[in-house]
């Protein structure tokens, strides 16, 4: 019999950048796509990192921007990655026009929604992973209005809890507003953890002290090859699977998945041993 599959639509965002935003999607992207889960990357950072992190580079009118003006279908703009299972709509520089053209549009709010829904009701994707740009602009607005729910990656220092605040009232603002009642905080994901020091420790005790289960028990260590894989246009996942910041990604893509299960009849728990075992067998070779 046939899996059903029902997309989840999920928001990487935190207004503050350097945190390890793109770095999250890429790997979670890659972790999931070797747990057999397909996956969407859309990047809707005009940086595209992502984009280029997937091994891809920026093409001018292959981007989320001819959607959301109307001038393209959003399937055209999906484009392969090396990676089986793996997808992704690529940035480009155009995508920073988003903000001006958004502005003058009564349904600003519901334009990237809309743009999603054809792929959204197809549930040909286990997982939709929106790269907001590291903004408070009109377009990580609309974007998170398209989510079912945000993954907030936070650096494990003081500063940080300043921005996971931003986030939460952002959230309220959209669900009271009507914008995206269903609209919630899927979780905090800690990254750059630097277990040695006492500080990132005790942020760590705070966030969970306010937050509770919503912060996922995987942390995301300081790795040095997690920094270098984007320069290879990889994720660390691929990359370098035996590292620590690997191992991390895998263990949170397992956690993501329990939390947002989209398949009936399929044991999710076989499934992560299956891919333990084919992470194993990565490292072996």
């Amino acid at each position: 019999m046939e899996t059903k599959i029902k997309t989840f639509v999920a928001a990487i965002a935190n207004q503050k950048g350097g945190v390890g935003k793109t770095t999250t999607v890429v790997n979670l992207a890659a972790a999931l796509s070797r747990m057999h889960r397909t996956v969407l990357v859309i990047d809707l950072d005009p940086q595209a990192n992502a984009t280029t992190g997937l091994g891809q580079q920026p093409q001018e009118g292959v981007s989320l921007y001819p959607c959301l003006v109307g001038q393209a279908q959003i399937a055209d703009m999906i484009q392969p990655t090396p990676y089986e299972n793996l997808n992704v709509i690529p940035s480009e520089v155009n995508l920073s026009g988003s903000e001006i053209d958004l502005a003058q549009r009564p349904d600003r709010l519901a334009v990237v929604r809309n743009v999603l829904q054809a792929i959204r009701d197809a549930n040909v994707f286990d997982y939709i992973l929106l790269d907001c740009p590291p903004s408070l602009g009109i377009l990580m607005t609309a974007t998170l209005a398209a989510a079912d729910g945000i993954v907030v990656p936070m650096q494990a220092e003081y500063y940080a809890l300043e921005g996971l605040s931003t986030m939460q009232n952002l959230i309220t603002r959209l669900k009271e507003g009507g914008a995206n009642p269903a609209l919630e905080l899927n979780g905090i994901l800690m990254t750059m953890v630097d277990f040695r020091t006492r500080l990132s420790m005790d942020v760590v005790d705070e966030v969970k002290k306010h937050f509770g289960d919503k912060v996922f028990e995987t942390m995301i260590p300081r790795n040095v090859r997690t920094s270098e894989a984007p320069s290879f246009g990889q994720p660390v996942v691929f990359y370098d699977p035996s590292c620590r910041g690997a191992e991390a990604y895998r263990a949170f893509a397992k956690e993501f998945v329990r939390r947002n299960p989209t398949r009936e009849r399929v044991d999710v728990e076989t499934e992560i041993q299956k891919e333990e075992g084919d992470a194993n067998h990565d490292q072996i070779a």
